[in-house]
């Protein structure tokens, strides 16, 4: 199968959708298919194709909203080098920018488009509106995601039943919407294939000591991840054990200001902020670690939770929709409702290597149920859904140069 998946972020850029991506992609050519991916540049206003013509990335223009940036709706260029793909599916994860533009080749060529829901986006519109007209611009982004998921693909795929309630019982869709959790390239994660050289390494860079209980966040350091609920419960945890630390991985709008909340406190020895850290070392930062924590209520699906419980690492997260279906209370970890559950979770945890120990293990086992394979599986048979018996097309770009190579044969050339 021919496979274009069109997104707004990819690697380099990281965050969940573009790690999830990068393993769909993997997964899918380990199965034997063609991938190509179109997305944004994401360091300047040049169009570049890569890895031999596979990889389009087009120039966009910063938005303002993290790393984001949006193209223009018709890349001639772009329109050209895909027409050569000869795609048989369009497999998009954004709702605009490259994802309209996805939404217009499709028509064009009569290309059947899935599409994946990954952002709440009522839950984002306070960067845009700063808090006024919050009700008229929810309004307004319920209307364009109807849009874009109803009259412009074939398939729907969501991660939890949490983004499926909002399609169904809010959005009152229709249509197919098929519930598969994004999966990960689990072994990444195990401890077995960390480097005991590089784990040490990143424990004296970090100052962290033998002694020392390392609970760890991983995620846009940003008002809808709840970072400021950890760091002032954290204090609570530091007068039961001061050698309680707190690992905050990754970067965003509100970087400067939880570290001045972290000195408010009067913890900041006992809190580390490492900024933005390079993908292929983030499995590092979890096996350093012996508890993972959650208190983000916006997400789809909380992919930061399976990369921790395939890190061996016990969960204590927020009881939402996102984490219940994968954090299994008192089993892989505990859900909480409030700041008391929260705290005696971890007292527990903090408390009891033993529990830590059980709870780190049926996580490991557990995470097995979201690895990239079952996931890449799931995600074909709703391409063959989209497809509806249509025959799989062939590389054009190979009869061009088979029909061009008859023809010098035929001139004696």
């Amino acid at each position: 199968m021919r496979i274009g998946i069109f997104t707004d972020t990819y690697p380099p850029y990281i965050n969940g959708v573009s790690t999830s991506i990068q393993m769909l992609e993997n997964a899918l050519r380990k199965k034997g298919h063609k991938v190509f991916i179109v997305t944004v540049n994401p360091d300047d206003m040049t169009y570049k194709i890569e890895s031999n013509g596979r990889i389009i990335r087009i120039p966009g223009i910063p938005t303002g909203i993290y790393d984001y940036r949006l193209t223009t709706l018709y890349p001639i260029k772009a329109v050209n080098a895909i027409k050569e793909w000869n795609l048989d599916i369009i497999h998009t994860h954004t709702e605009f920018g490259i994802g309209t533009f996805a939404r217009v080749i499709g028509k064009q060529f009569d290309i059947p488009v899935v599409h994946t829901y990954h952002t709440m986006y009522e839950d984002y519109v306070h960067y845009i509106t700063k808090g006024y007209f919050d009700g008229p611009s929810k309004k307004i982004v319920e209307y364009l995601t109807k849009f874009y998921c109803d009259k412009t693909i074939e398939e729907l795929i969501v991660p939890t039943k949490k983004t499926y309630d909002l399609f169904k019982e809010k959005y009152k869709y229709d249509r197919n919407v098929h519930i598969i959790p994004t999966g990960i390239e689990i072994e990444r994660f195990y401890k077995e294939k960390m480097n005991t050289e590089k784990l040490e390494s990143l424990r004296n860079k970090l100052n962290i000591n033998k002694d020392d209980i390392l609970v760890l966040f991983v995620g846009r350091i940003a008002q809808e991840k709840s970072v400021d609920f950890l760091i002032n419960n954290h204090k609570e945890l530091v007068k039961r054990n001061k050698n309680c630390k707190l690992l905050i991985v990754g970067d965003g709008p509100d970087l400067e200001k939880y570290k001045k909340l972290a000195k408010k406190n009067k913890i900041e020895s006992n809190i580390i902020f490492t900024g933005k850290v390079a993908w292929d070392e983030i499995p590092l930062y979890y096996n350093i670690a012996n508890i993972f924590v959650t208190a983000s209520h916006t997400e789809t699906q909380g992919l930061t939770v399976i990369e921790a419980m395939a890190s061996s690492l016990p969960v204590v997260a927020l009881n939402d929709e996102s984490f219940n279906t994968t954090v299994i209370d008192d089993l892989t970890g505990y859900l909480f409702n409030n700041k008391k559950e929260y705290l005696n979770s971890m007292y527990k945890l903090v408390d009891d290597k033993s529990l830590r120990d059980r709870m780190a293990s049926q996580g490991r086992i557990n995470s097995e149920t979201y690895s990239s394979k079952y996931f890449a599986d799931r995600v074909l048979s709703v391409y063959k859904i989209a497809l509806k018996g249509r025959p799989l097309k062939k590389d054009k770009s190979f009869f061009s140069r088979l029909k061009n190579t008859i023809k010098r044969g035929l001139h004696g050339e």
